[in-house]
Formats: C-alpha cells, sequence, structure tokens
C-alpha cells in the first residue's frame, strides 16, 4: 500500500508541476540565468584600471617620473589631471575617480636637499574593492618613489651602488599566492553566489509546494494519496523536484569546472555529491519553515528573508568566527555555508574528504532534523487553515 501511495503521489506532484510555469520558472529559469549572469559580472576576476587622478602641484621632473609610474599600474586608470584637492575630492564625490594622489609643492626641491618629502594618497573606501585597489596601487608606487629619493641622496653622499641596493632593498621577498594565485574574485564568489541563489531557489519551491496545499485546502487530499502517511507524501512531493534540482546543480558545476574551467585541486566526485546533499538539505529547511509556520505568506517571506541573509552570515565576505555569537548560529543552519566549505577545501585547498567530512554530516543532518517536525505538518494538513 505504501508503495502504491508513493507511486501514486509522484505522479500527483508530476502533475502539478506541469501545471504551474511558476515551477518550471524557479527550478530551471532561474538557477541556470543567475549561473550564466555570476560567470559573465565576475568575469574580469579583479577589477582592473580602476579610475583615479593625480594632482601634480610640483610639475618638475621627479612628479612627472612618479606620475609615469602611476600611469604604468595595471591596477589604475590615471584618467584625470586634477589642479588641486578640492577639484579632486570632488571628482570622488561625483563618483568619476576611486582615488587621487597627490604630489605636493616643492617635492622635487625638498628631496633633493635632503628634507623629508611627502607624498599623499585618497582612496574611496565606500566601495571597498576598487578604494582598496586604488589605495594598494598608490602605495606601491610611494614605496617605490621614497626607495628612489633614498636612493638619489646616498648617491649623492658618496655611497657605491652595491651599498645604496642592500641598504635600500635589505631582503629579497617571494610572495606566492597559494590556491588561487590570479587572486581572481570570480573562482571565490561566482561559485558562492550562484549555489546561494541556487539553494534560496530550493528552499522558495519546498516552501511553496507545500504550504499551497494547506493554502488551497488539497493537503487532505494530498494525505490520502500516500494513505495517511506523511513521511511517504513528503517523500514523494519532493523527490521529483530533487531529479529537477539535481540535474540542475550538476549542469551548475559543469559550468564551473568544465566550461570555465575553475580551479579543480580535488575530486569532482565530492563535489558531485555535496552538490546533491545540499540540494536535499535546502529541501530540508524548507520542510521545516513549512511544518513550524504552515502558512504560505508567512513560511515564504521568512524562507526568503533567511536565504538572503545566508549571503552575509555564511562566511563568502567574513569570518563566522569573528561575528557575534547569536549570528554565528544562524550560519550553521545554511546549507550553503557548508557547500562553501567544501567548494574551498575540495576545489581550492584540494585537501580531500577527511578535512570536509563533518560539513558532509552537517548536510545529511539538516533534512533528518526537518523530519522530527512531519508530525505537526500532517496535523496541519489534515485541518487546512489558511490566515491572509
Amino acid at each position: 500500500m505504501s508503495n502504491l501511495g508513493f507511486i501514486e503521489g509522484i505522479r500527483r506532484e508530476i502533475r502539478r508541476l506541469g501545471s504551474r510555469k511558476m515551477y518550471i520558472f524557479g527550478m530551471l529559469v532561474v538557477p541556470v540565468f543567475m549561473a550564466f549572469f555570476f560567470l559573465d559580472l565576475l568575469s574580469p576576476g579583479l577589477p582592473n584600471r580602476v579610475p583615479t587622478a593625480v594632482v601634480d602641484l610640483d610639475h618638475s621632473t621627479m612628479s612627472r617620473t612618479v606620475t609615469r609610474s602611476l600611469e604604468a599600474l595595471q591596477v589604475l586608470d590615471l584618467s584625470e589631471r586634477c589642479e588641486s584637492y578640492d577639484q579632486a575630492l570632488e571628482r570622488v564625490r561625483q563618483g568619476k575617480i576611486f582615488g587621487f594622489f597627490v604630489i605636493p609643492a616643492d617635492f622635487e626641491k625638498n628631496a633633493l636637499s635632503g628634507n623629508e618629502p611627502t607624498l599623499e594618497y585618497y582612496s574611496n573606501m565606500t566601495y571597498f574593492v576598487p578604494g582598496t585597489l586604488a589605495f594598494k596601487g598608490f602605495k606601491t608606487v610611494a614605496v617605490a618613489t621614497s626607495g628612489g629619493v633614498v636612493q638619489q641622496t646616498l648617491v649623492s653622499l658618496g655611497a657605491t651602488p652595491g651599498q645604496v641596493a642592500a641598504l635600500v632593498q635589505p631582503l629579497s621577498l617571494d610572495v606566492y599566492g597559494l590556491n588561487n594565485p590570479w587572486m581572481s574574485y570570480s573562482i571565490y564568489l561566482c561559485p558562492s553566489f550562484t549555489m546561494a541563489t541556487f539553494v534560496l531557489m530550493i528552499m522558495l519551491m519546498t516552501v511553496f509546494s507545500i504550504t499551497i496545499e494547506i493554502k488551497e485546502g488539497t493537503s487532505p487530499q494530498w494525505l490520502a494519496t500516500s494513505h495517511g502517511s506523511i513521511l511517504v507524501a513528503v517523500a514523494s512531493k519532493l523527490l521529483p523536484q530533487t531529479v529537477i534540482f539535481a540535474a540542475v546543480g550538476i549542469f551548475i558545476q559543469w559550468l564551473f569546472f568544465g566550461l570555465s574551467h575553475f580551479p579543480l585541486n580535488g575530486s569532482l566526485g565530492w563535489m558531485i555529491v555535496a552538490t546533491l546533499l545540499t540540494v536535499v538539505a535546502s529541501q530540508g529547511v524548507g520542510l521545516f519553515v513549512s511544518s513550524v509556520v504552515p502558512n504560505p505568506r508567512l513560511a515564504f517571506s521568512l524562507t526568503a528573508l533567511f536565504g538572503i541573509l545566508s549571503f552575509s552570515f555564511t562566511g563568502f565576505s567574513f569570518p563566522v568566527e569573528s561575528m557575534y555569537g547569536w549570528l554565528g548560529i544562524f550560519s550553521y543552519l545554511a546549507p550553503i555555508r557548508y557547500w562553501f566549505l567544501i567548494y574551498i577545501n575540495e576545489a581550492l585547498n584540494g585537501v580531500g574528504l577527511y578535512y570536509s567530512r563533518y560539513y558532509f554530516v552537517a548536510l545529511i543532518v539538516l533534512p533528518l532534523v526537518a523530519c522530527t517536525l512531519l508530525r505537526r505538518l500532517r496535523s496541519a494538513c489534515l485541518k487546512p487553515v489558511y490566515v491572509p
């Protein structure tokens, strides 16, 4: 009887999926579109040619050398020459540039006479990424200029080139970027944002498909199809969605590692397993919300809020360990957090399954926790009450 109820429940759900265009839009169109959207948006990897300006108040040979050094930096686009600090600041306020470099009057004179010359640079940190890039570019030129001034001063005092080199640059530095040597935002953020959107759509579709039964008063019929078993009813309802979402998830992994050639230092198989478990775990979160709040409008709103906030508190841009304690708790309830950590360990770091074992376990536990509330959901389905 339970097998017949399960099969009939699957047939019923397939008919419902085909009868509403919203399902196709939310399960196929949105995740695939967002994957291509983020791949295209973040394809440069790192913003290059950040618009900046220089304020040259010295107009000397040395100041022109500094300006040429700024122009030579790949990360900066020295798009403007401003006549004063106030003019440059106004261009920043207008959003035309993200920073400016000030060469004060008498800069060359002070440098050659042994006085302490001053360089100033300002970055608009309201826009963190371009502002930071401008800051680093300005700092590079300032340090190089400082070294050049020191070198010129030492030579004028009679030091040999060897002595100058030892004093100006006593250390040789070798810097290596591990696991993301390209320093690419695309490799780090594109999979995170794409999968976060994917997880959000899974949770929303799960909540909608369950709570709409209560809203429309068809939940008793839904249970009757499965011979009164809420477990069979839920499994038969979510399985067709699981298959569709799993196919979309595997396609997204192909976009990352096949089409876009993102680094994969570990196993593609484990990344696919992580994606499949993330699908089921996300459905588990949707089931949990539907059981606690069997009202479509409220459940949909809470799920959307949780999914959107998960972009912030799951560790993409800010370490969870540095957050307030209660925010950190929410991060452990988000399936995307565990997929993200598996992606870091498996794809980027290539450290293997051992270091991600607890994240896989967490993805398995989330839907099991949701199943503990099935009795509450069954009660809501037997006596459907819709509160607008």
